[in-house]
């Protein structure tokens, strides 16, 4: 018996400044974000970008992206893609361009990863104030 559909794995997902693509598909990942430092909040950001790639899995998909503020409810930016995996050896690599994001205070915000309403990860993403050279700390 062949299965028909098994909810694929989330082999990686990367928070970025920006992904390009090869003239021979590969995708070049630029500035991997684990942290973000500001001058001072509020700031927006002009774009940026989450690269998530799926595995092992069998049918069709909706991934959600979700950018969720510090209140760990807001969601400041989301976004939706279909993938397919017509076998389990396969993959498929998304990415998600957030554009002009608005963040209003410092603090953990968080990304979300879904497949099907299925929440696969979420993960971390301090945003903090730090003093400019000759400027004073900031309190």
């Amino acid at each position: 018996m062949t299965p028909n559909r098994i909810l694929p794995d989330l082999q990686c997902s990367l928070l970025c400044d920006d992904v390009r693509q090869e003239v021979s598909g590969n995708l070049i990942i630029l500035g991997v974000i684990g942290l973000i430092r500001v001058p001072g909040v509020p700031i927006a950001a002009p774009k940026l970008c989450v690269i998530n790639r799926w595995t092992a899995g069998v049918g069709q998909f909706t991934e959600q992206v979700r950018l969720i503020s510090p209140d760990g409810t807001t969601v400041l930016r989301k976004s939706s893609a279909k993938l397919a995996l017509p076998d389990p050896s396969q993959n498929v690599t998304n990415v998600s361009v957030f554009g002009n994001i608005e963040f209003p205070t410092a603090g953990v915000y968080y990304v979300e990863v879904l497949v099907d309403d299925v929440m696969k990860l979420r993960y971390p993403v301090p945003l903090v104030v730090v003093a400019q050279p000759g400027q004073p700390p900031v309190a």
